[in-house]
């Protein structure tokens, strides 16, 4: 990559002035962002981002001062709503997310956005979020009313109709990727290095179905501008700070400008703030597991042996001193060791990173507490009793079978013969419950499964 340049002169400077102009507050969210020039022999657009840095292509400076502005209020407000790192979040989720019909789906709601205001131009070819829900899913509503209603990734499921391809249609769709749109950084010359995610991706090709096919269409004309790029040294607990900071300056931001924001209105879009189910899982988890202090009959205080047995008194002179019982109980752990049950319903379907994911956590958390682990499998009876040493967990090596039917009564029931101090239920919520036990219920739940209410305990959405 090329070095970053002068923060303070910049392709797009021009167009922020205008920005911040016309929007002071909403229009100097493009201050937080970082700016950087790309040489003229890479051009992966006109313009584009990674979710922190807009890229500006040589032939930017070519366009009118409205145009230039248009673009980049958009690509602004990519990196405000968050788009590129929230496309990696729903990849982790899904295993598949189609970039193309992602960054359609991002445009059409920033479009649909900015399209109040007169001071800048968006491209003819825009797509609108309006549009969009019109002439894929026949749904009519105005601007207002849709950009309250939905966000990127409710819009993106709902147009996802993609089905497993043939061998042919594999064939056809890697070469229109290797010719045309893909997932790669500005900067690169159009190569890229693969993650196993990226491979898995590809290997499995999705043909388009008729709502694919029809947001692709519209977005052709439209050069991706989308570039997300995974940070590994990244943590959930940092990005859901990030997305806290961006929610809370657009907040402002909008309250400051009124009538004159970029943002028509407080759209549905905007980042969600929400702790990482891990950092949760940890905290809930902590709570039934530490070892909680009891009174022990089965030697004396400490305090009562330092003072040989003495049963205090008064002296003449002196402050009435306490009387000590002739013994007095010491401070013991409650038990030896803490005991965590996990159940899983094999009979729903859990992604294969997100049980990676789980039950790395499991471990770690055992391990740091000293735990011992007892892991129940079932459905509509179980199917498997394991017993782990602290941090030896095997949840990996589980079989998820799709569909049949759960029933909870005899997982719940066997699990609490082995007296556990908390419990972690990993299931769908689809199923019977007719046995409620006295320790604490986690009820870990993938997120985007249509769900109950958890009979009892606390649900907790794994994403």
């Amino acid at each position: 990559m090329p070095a970053a340049s002068d923060p303070y002169a910049h392709r797009g400077t021009r167009a922020i002035q205008r920005m911040v102009e016309f929007a002071p507050s909403t229009g100097g969210l493009a201050l937080w962002v970082k700016h950087q020039d790309l040489p003229a022999e890479i051009n992966p657009g006109l313009i584009a981002t990674d979710g922190a840095t807009i890229f500006y292509a040589a032939d930017f400076e070519r366009l009118p001062i409205a145009a230039q502005t248009g673009l980049v209020a958009h690509e602004v407000l990519h990196i405000a709503l968050r788009h590129p790192q929230r496309y990696l979040e729903l990849r982790q989720l899904l295993g598949d997310v189609d970039l193309e019909l992602f960054n359609v789906c991002a445009d059409a709601i920033v479009n649909s956005t900015l399209s109040h205001l007169s001071w800048l131009q968006l491209p003819l070819s825009a797509v609108h979020l309006e549009q969009l829900l019109l002439s894929t899913l026949g749904i009519t509503q105005g601007v207002e009313q849709a950009l309250l209603e939905w966000d990127v990734e409710r819009l993106y499921r709902a147009i996802d109709d993609r089905q497993p391809a043939t061998s042919s249609q594999r064939e056809s769709s890697r070469r229109r990727r290797e010719g045309g749109r893909g997932d790669r950084r500005p900067g690169e010359d159009g190569q890229r290095d693969e993650t196993p995610s990226d491979t898995s991706r590809h290997t499995q090709t999705r043909e388009d179905g008729p709502m694919s096919a029809r947001v692709r269409a519209m977005g052709a004309e439209t050069p991706v501008d989308l570039f997300p790029q995974p940070d590994e040294s990244a943590h959930p607990e940092l990005e859901a700070e990030q997305a806290r900071e961006w929610s809370e300056r657009i907040l402002r931001a909008h309250a400051g400008d009124g009538v004159h924001s970029m943002l028509r209105t407080l759209i549905a879009d905007r980042p969600r703030v929400r702790t990482p189910w891990e950092q949760s899982l940890r905290t809930l988890l902590a709570r039934g597991l530490s070892l909680q202090p009891d009174l022990s009959w089965s030697r004396p205080s400490r305090s009562y042996l330092a003072n040989q047995g003495r049963i205090g008194g008064r002296r003449p002179g002196t402050v009435e001193r306490r009387v000590r019982m002739p013994w007095e109980p010491g401070i013991s752990a409650a038990k030896a060791v803490p005991r965590l049950v996990v159940i899983v319903d094999v009979s729903g379907s859990i992604e294969d990173p997100l049980m990676e994911r789980f039950a790395s956590e499991i471990e770690a958390i055992t391990r740091r507490l000293e735990a011992a682990l007892v892991l129940v499998i079932g459905d509509r009876q179980v199917q498997r009793v394991a017993h782990f040493e602290p941090g030896r967990s095997d949840l990996r090596k589980i079989a998820f079978e799709g569909g049949g039917g759960t029933d909870f009564t005899p997982l719940l029931e066997e699990a609490d013969r082995h007296g556990p101090d908390i419990g972690v239920v990993l299931t769908d919520l689809d199923g019977p419950t007719r046995f409620r036990p006295h320790w604490p219920v986690i009820w870990a739940v993938p997120e985007g499964i249509d769900s109950p209410t958890q009979p009892f305990g606390r649900k907790l959405l794994l994403h």
